[in-house]
């Protein structure tokens, strides 16, 4: 059966039928898909059921596998995050892990228990939310940086308590990371402009903090615009693909104490480049720093 894509919205987000991610995949079907997350920028895949080992093999089709800076790797991985909704609910708008420079190109998540109802993952296109920006406010975007770090108030789910909630920040911040970004990346693939912000946004640079929050508010609502979105329920064993140079997600935090576990890797990416040519900046721990580390960097470091 030959790959069949359908999109599913109409800025963002496609279902691709006709193939096995646990297979054999061919070159030409793995540019295919390739070219498919790069125009629609998340990609939808029902009845996987991969297993960890062929959710990290069809991983590294895209590049090295990089794992978490700050939160371990699931037992017996080397790199896949297990998020489970009684440890953290990352029901904010975000893209992942722009703490660091180097932040992850790609992610792919599955689902491996699937609650009766709710806990749809929500996708926003940052690519057409700058586009549709009138031409003095892209002016005022691409000539803005702004810090972004994991410090933060993180969704920690409310039924944890206090001493849950500690424990994970405690985690989640045991290094703590700040990485200065342009507003406005410019996409190495596909050359796009794209919003750089999200949960991790701490504030803009040269503005005062209440500036900071008002344009920080500005640019954020044109990318969570319900037209500028994909909405996704979730089965068991499906998989879900996205463009993290070009997105944000959030997790709807919607039903209760049901059991809701995924599963996701995440690809290494480069260092943006602003429409200026500035690339991010690493400032904390080290201006030097380049993290996470890559699946192959912890290997060698270990050896």
């Amino acid at each position: 059966m030959a790959i069949q894509i359908k999109p599913v919205a109409g800025r963002i987000g496609a279902q691709l039928d006709g193939i096995d991610l646990a297979g054999d995949i061919s070159a030409a079907d793995f540019t295919f898909i390739n070219q498919a997350l790069l125009k629609y920028k998340v990609l939808f895949l029902r009845e996987q059921h991969l297993s960890d080992e062929q959710h990290e093999a069809f991983s590294r089709r895209f590049g090295d596998q990089v794992p978490h800076p700050t939160v371990r790797s699931a037992e017996q991985s080397n790199a896949i995050l297990h998020l489970d909704a009684k440890e953290t609910r990352a029901n904010s708008w975000h893209t992942d892990v722009t703490f660091v420079a180097n932040y992850p190109k790609i992610s792919i998540l599955r689902g491996v228990v699937i609650p009766p109802y709710g806990g749809d993952t929500v996708w926003a296109n940052t690519a057409t939310a700058y586009a549709d920006l009138p031409g003095p406010l892209q002016t005022l975007a691409d000539s803005l940086r702004a810090v972004h770090t994991n410090v933060y108030d993180y969704a920690a789910p409310r039924d944890t308590g206090e001493a849950g909630r500690k424990r994970y920040r405690e985690q989640f911040t045991a290094q703590v990371y700040e990485t200065e970004h342009p507003l406005v990346r410019v996409h190495p693939e596909t050359g796009e402009r794209t919003l750089l912000l999200g949960h991790f946004l701490k504030h803009i640079q040269g503005v005062s903090s209440n500036d900071s929050k008002q344009l920080v508010r500005l640019f954020h609502d044109r990318i969570t615009h319900v037209d500028n979105t994909v909405r996704w329920r979730w089965q068991q064993g499906d998989v879900v693909i996205w463009d993290n140079r070009a997105t944000q997600h959030i997790a709807v935090n919607d039903y209760g104490d049901a059991e809701r576990i995924v599963r996701r890797t995440t690809v290494a990416g480069d260092v943006p480049v602003g429409v200026d040519g500035r690339p991010s900046q690493a400032l904390l721990p080290s201006p030097d720093a380049r993290s996470p580390k890559t699946e192959a960097d912890k290997k060698h470091l270990a050896a």
